[in-house]
């Protein structure tokens, strides 16, 4: 089969990286993608990229160079707070910490971009793929649309329309959720915030709650409010906008208003994220001609790996295929080899991570993940040497 059909279903930075890698080698592929442009929706705040995937993926994709050029500047500092808004840690960005910043919505545009003409049909969400036999699928889409693959290839997310066909598993709610809000201007008509929050990113935390901020290029502070909430709880708790804000309020009435501020003030309506996950060693048996990456395969806490993931399943799917593009059934058990002990490692470190910020003995447990002890902070002698390994 020198020239298979391969339908990617979701252009999010996973799928968009797979093909990318495809046209690198001459091989086409298409991406299928329910949003009907690119600016359909906001793309979100910023990314971490790390130097051993997200990196590697965009220099697999021949996109490295042009990634460096929207990286923030400063935006690796690292803050963590106290409750009263007192400095536990403050780590700045002196360029070594392999893990800069950027836009979401910018380094997917320069994937967009790197692709041909038409390698994405917008507007063209997956309504059902049926099997031909072979590895082959038939697929159909909202916008009555239908195709033929050779491979099906899911990027779809959380909520993945393809996950079925290969995994009984369902994402489940892990107990979490966070209130995204966003202070705009923040120097201007937020300057307490604005200085909390520092150059890069900001933790202030106690047990089953937190608020997380990173500052935006654009001097726009990007929060996330996070509490624990039972399933029961939560239906009681969050059913309207107006009465999440003031439950989480509530949960933040003796902290600084430099940081509840975060929440109270923000610009644009606060909208809640209801955290689930994946079972952290979730993989399937092989099914010809269909597999997934990113969140589709691997949904997890938010630890700051989750879009490195992505970029880098879709790297290295993309070099299987280039590598046994005559026999794409050794390509994908080659990939997902690989693929189910790197995801089950990372879901594993998210959930130690979700524990350190969030468990009895934070602040203190996310410090130590800093290497920071508590004589550092009590000095004040915390060194831009110490590395951060929190996400973004």
């Amino acid at each position: 089969m020198t020239n298979p059909h391969i339908a990617i279903i979701g252009a999010g930075l996973g799928g968009l990286t797979l093909a990318r890698v495809l046209h690198v080698h001459s091989i086409g592929a298409i991406v299928y993608e329910a949003e009907t442009s690119p600016s359909a929706r906001s793309q979100g705040g910023m990314l971490d990229i790390h130097d051993f995937n997200g990196q590697v993926a965009l220099k697999d994709a021949g996109l490295y160079d042009e990634f460096l050029t929207l990286v923030h500047q400063g935006g690796q500092q690292t803050r963590v707070l106290n409750r009263d808004g007192g400095v536990l840690m403050d780590l700045p960005d002196d360029g070594t910490g392999g893990r800069p910043e950027v836009q979401r919505g910018e380094l997917r545009r320069i994937l967009l971009d790197s692709l041909p003409s038409g390698s994405v049909r917008w507007g063209s969400k997956l309504l059902g793929a049926e099997p031909l036999g072979e590895g082959r699928h038939k697929l159909t889409f909202s916008d009555g649309h239908e195709a033929k693959a050779d491979l099906l290839v899911g990027a779809d997310g959380a909520w993945s329309k393809v996950r079925p066909l290969v995994s009984q598993a369902v994402p489940q709610y892990v107990g979490t959720i966070f209130v995204e809000t966003w202070l705009l201007d923040a120097d201007a008509r937020h300057p307490a915030s604005a200085e909390a929050v520092g150059g890069g990113g900001m933790f202030a935390l106690a047990r089953g709650k937190g608020i997380m901020a990173h500052r935006e290029p654009d001097g726009a502070l990007h929060a996330y409010v996070a509490l624990s909430r039972s399933e029961d709880r939560l239906r009681l708790e969050f059913g309207d906008t107006e009465m999440t804000n003031a439950r989480v309020a509530e949960e933040f009435a003796e902290w600084a208003p430099a940081l509840t501020a975060l929440l109270k003030d923000s610009d644009i309506a606060p909208v809640a994220r209801i955290l689930h996950q994946l079972p952290e060693d979730h993989r399937w048996d092989r099914v010809p001609g269909v597999t997934l990456l990113g969140d589709a395969a691997h949904l997890m806490i938010p630890s700051g790996e989750g879009a490195n993931l992505a970029m880098f399943d879709g790297a290295e799917l993309g070099k299987a295929i280039v590598a046994n593009v005559g026999d794409l059934e050794q390509a994908l058990q080659s990939y997902e080899a690989a693929l189910f002990p790197r995801s089950a490692l990372a879901a594993r470190e998210a959930s130690e991570l979700a524990m350190s910020m969030f468990g009895d003995d934070t602040p203190r447990s996310l410090l130590e993940m800093f290497g920071v002890s508590d004589r550092d902070v009590e000095t004040g002698s915390v060194s831009s040497d110490q590395s951060p390994i929190a996400p973004s």
